[in-house]
């Protein structure tokens, strides 16, 4: 008996140290997780210069159908990797990545310009604390019933610093939001465990910069801020790109 209870010791042991050493191996994988109304493409940028420095980079083409459908499509992204993996999240990516970031291979958490959720909460609760920005009062149904951004609206309020033409074509490529994921209740919230990143966008009219400093001070994230709109990620891809990179060493 004492010889079989030593052996489980040992055992458990190995396990905790090869988690430790895990966390401590630079990642050269990365998982980007796009927000609501807009589509994987939105990463193109950030997974390309990436891409070009050898990390793998995989774009989940999440549905917007629920938090549960999302954070299905992140988990199966997830699975296909090898080896530590940086999850990141844009606006409504944030909501879904502290869902799927306790996965064991998931080395840290990149949040830009998103939500992040403590366990119990939902987005309707997070937008209740104040006045609802210009960018989320141009969200409304579309013919379907699904949520979209108002595409006269969104070059201004939710691309401002791209070109126009740039942010029509993403405004007729968003990907139309289930109304019930503002209800949706976060059962997980991994920056509790998980070294978290935050890029702060601060001209963006759709989650006001403030709102954003207080996510990253409450999950305690290491804070990058830059001068972007809601769709930072492309119009500076190369800052964004950074933050990832350091997240992953």
């Amino acid at each position: 008996m004492k010889s079989i209870l030593s052996a489980v010791v040992f055992s458990a042991a190995a396990v905790g140290a090869g988690g430790a050493a895990f966390a401590q191996e630079p990642a050269r994988n990365v998982v980007l997780v796009h927000g609501a109304f807009a589509d994987a493409s939105s990463w193109d940028k950030v997974a390309a210069i990436l891409s070009a420095k050898g990390y793998k980079v995989t774009q989940v083409a999440n549905p917007l159908t629920s938090l549960a459908d999302d954070v299905a499509a992140t988990k199966a992204a997830l699975d296909a990797q090898d080896g530590p993996t940086v999850l990141v999240g844009h606006s409504w990516g944030g909501v879904v990545i502290g869902e799927a970031g306790a996965d064991a291979k998931v080395k840290s958490l990149v949040y830009v310009s998103a939500f992040a959720p403590d366990e119990g909460e939902t987005l309707t609760k997070l937008l209740s604390g104040g006045a609802p920005s210009e960018g989320v009062k141009a969200i409304r149904p579309n013919a379907e019933g699904g949520l979209i951004f108002d595409p006269a609206q969104y070059p201004a309020l939710f691309a401002g610093d791209l070109p126009v033409a740039k942010a029509e074509a993403n405004a007729a490529t968003q990907l139309p939001s289930n109304p019930a994921n503002f209800e949706a209740v976060a059962e997980v919230a991994a920056w509790h465990d998980k070294p978290s990143f935050y890029v702060v966008t601060a001209e963006d009219l759709v989650l006001p910069p403030d709102a954003q400093r207080f996510f990253a001070g409450r999950i305690g994230a290491t804070v990058t801020e830059i001068k972007a709109s809601h769709s930072g990620l492309i119009s500076k891809a190369e800052d964004v790109a950074k933050v990832i990179e350091a997240a992953a060493q």
